[in-house]
């Protein structure tokens, strides 16, 4: 008999849906105190997830979601950073 394999689930900051880890995309605050994009989801440190669409990311910023849960302010350049990083994975899944 084959055992199936259970599925990790995570719930994205932006708009609070769970879903399928892989579909996610992980933010970090390293242990330096840098955030960044995580595109392997194996950096260490304090992670939240996102969908990868624009939209989830501006209600996470929006409601202050994402500070929360990463426990450290967001800055300006950031936030561009991560939008355009955003932006060319929706470019490039389609």
């Amino acid at each position: 008999m084959v055992k199936k394999r259970k599925i990790p689930l995570r719930v994205c900051t932006g708009c609070q849906e769970k879903r399928p880890k892989k579909e996610l995309v992980r933010v970090v605050r390293t242990p330096d105190g840098e955030v960044v994009l995580d595109t392997t989801g194996k950096k260490p440190g304090r992670g939240a997830y996102l969908c990868p669409a624009e939209e989830c990311f501006k209600k996470a910023i929006k409601g202050r979601r994402l500070e929360k849960n990463l426990r450290h302010p967001i800055s300006a350049d950031l936030i561009t950073e991560i939008t355009e990083m955003l932006n060319n994975m929706e470019g490039e899944g389609t």
